[in-house]
């Protein structure tokens, strides 16, 4: 399995998701505001993750990503593998004649952090931000389309009202 930035974007704009998932459908524009990551880099990521079934999307207003699994189904292997290009690995021995002779302890190393990164839970990544005192904002609904009617306030005068009352409040002062 391949380690690299687009892997290490996609489980911290995962973990954001996650963070929000109460909130509703997280825009893709938040996200890349939120963790200064590219927003056509995260559209590109994030249809990755739609097509293996670990985000689902919604449309329109108020639309945006939510988990499409439970966070402790996720883990950081499936979020991983879904956005970097695997290529398949050859099977057929290598054409020169002295094969790497320490490909023995790669595929240890590599299997041993499959294994690591299938431990790791998408739910333990986010316990660990709230243990860290990370605070989840929930932005204000925006008015879209009908907007409320403004309440008039009456006007309240301390002025007479007719010729008769501002005679008397003459006579009155005197």
């Amino acid at each position: 399995m391949r380690l690299s930035t687009k892997g290490r974007f996609a489980v911290t704009a995962m973990i954001d998701v996650a963070l929000r998932e109460k909130l509703g459908p997280v825009p893709l524009s938040d996200i890349a505001e939120r963790q200064q990551i590219s927003l056509s880099y995260l559209e590109q990521m994030f249809s990755k993750l739609r097509q293996q079934g670990l985000v689902t999307s919604t449309r329109g207003p108020g639309g945006g990503y939510t988990l499409g699994q439970r966070a402790d189904a996720i883990t950081v292997a499936d979020i991983i593998g879904a956005v970097e290009d695997q290529e398949p690995k050859a099977t057929a021995q290598p054409a020169c004649a002295n094969p790497d002779m320490a490909q023995d302890l790669w595929d240890t190393m590599n299997a041993k952090v499959l294994d690591f990164m299938q431990s790791v839970t998408l739910r333990s990544l986010v316990l660990d931000q709230l243990a860290k005192g990370v605070k989840v904002e929930q932005k204000p609904a925006p008015n879209r389309g009908v907007f409320k009617k403004p309440v008039q306030q009456p006007v309240r005068t301390n002025a007479p009202n007719s010729v008769f009352a501002l005679g008397q409040t003459l006579l009155a002062r005197g």
